[in-house]
Parts: structure tokens; sequence; C-alpha cells
């Protein structure tokens, strides 16, 4: 059955909010819905879905902004690495620091490094890639060469390392170590910004 990805630019920091599903099933996987749960709502509707997880790659409020309404209307069970639940659970999700409401979130699931989520008929690896933040992960779907990097790979760019428990370093040897020794074809869903693939990427981090 074939992968479908919908991508939803949400918020006013345009993160990339996905929603994942197969085209012969009526459930679906939301990734890091940061925002305008409404807009969520209604695209779910439109495309007669149901969502049943949210995945996350981190816990900044950018990226979980919508889970509790979206949590709360269709419930849905949270997914996220477990070295992020203190980034999830605390003001160091960056949500006072813009002149917010304080935000805090705690997850259903807090996972290993490569454990395989399996849902709506579906299986995500997550991928632990800190850097960005100290819990920061990807989503792989290894058959479809499909990967949902957050705000560790972005098109020939990376995240921010100078917010908590970031590491420039971290970030380098995730890229290098973990994500680059994928496929070429592999496609990238990163958190902010347009789509890229594994082998586009490689050469821009040659020198590593």
């Amino acid at each position: 059955m074939c992968v479908c990805v919908k991508k939803m630019i949400v918020g006013p920091i345009r993160t990339n909010c996905y929603i994942v599903y197969k085209k012969e099933k009526n459930e679906a996987v939301l990734i890091d819905p940061g925002d305008e749960a409404f807009r969520i709502e209604m695209k779910l509707k439109e495309l007669n879905l149901n969502p049943v997880a949210i995945l996350l790659t981190h816990g900044h409020y950018d990226h979980i902004g919508a889970v509790k309404t979206l949590k709360t209307h269709f419930g849905m069970e949270i997914y996220v690495y477990r070295d992020e639940k203190q980034i999830l659970t605390t003001d160091m999700n960056l949500a006072r620091m813009i002149g917010g409401d304080s935000l805090r979130l705690e997850a259903d699931h807090y996972l290993t490094d490569d454990f395989v989520v399996e849902v709506a008929g579906m299986k995500f690896r997550l991928i632990h890639t800190p850097g960005h933040t100290v819990g920061s992960c990807c989503y792989l779907m290894e058959n479809e060469k499909i990967l949902f990097s957050g705000d560790t790979l972005f098109y020939h760019s990376h995240g921010r390392t100078d917010f908590p428990t970031g590491s420039q370093s971290a970030i380098i040897r995730s890229i290098v170590d973990k994500l680059l020794v994928l496929d070429d074809d592999t496609v990238v869903y990163p958190g902010h910004e347009g789509d890229t693939t594994i082998g586009s990427e490689k050469n821009i981090y040659d020198m590593y």
C-alpha cells in the first residue's frame, strides 16, 4: 500500500507538520503538530482520516503547540525519545522565551533508540539524533525510504544548537554517523523549509 505524506506549514515560525497515511486506510499519524490545531483537524476531515498517533521529533514549542488540543479531540497517544522529557515538561521548550504562555506536555511513550513504532499499518524507526536538543530524533520509514528529520537535518543545513541542551558537535555527529549512512534516494522531510534527499546532503557534509 502506498504511503502518502501531506505537509502543512503551521504557526508563526512556519513549522512543517506532516500527516502520514496509507491510501487504503482511514488512519493517519501526525508528526510535529506545532500549531493551528483547527487547520490540522480540517485537513484530516477533508482527507477523511482518523489520526491515531503523534510522533514528536523534539519538544520545542513550535513542534508541540497543537498536541494537547488534538489529543483531547482524538484520543491519540504521543511518542517521543526518552531524553526529551526534560524539554517537553519545562520552560526549556522555549514557549516562554518568545513571550508566550508556559507550555508543558507529557508523552504517553518515551522511546529508546532504534525502537520501531508500528501504527496505522506503518512502521517508523526512531533514530536518536542529539544536537538540536539532547533528545532530538528522526523517524525512518525504511521500506518507503522516507525520513522525518525534525530540526536535525534541513535542506543544505541543520538545526540551531544554541538552545538549552544543544550541541554543534553532537548534531554534526548525528547527521554524519546516523543519517548520511542511509540510502541516497531516501527523501528527507524536515521540520522547516523544503524537502531534500540524503544523497543531496552528502555533498554538504563531505568535509566531515
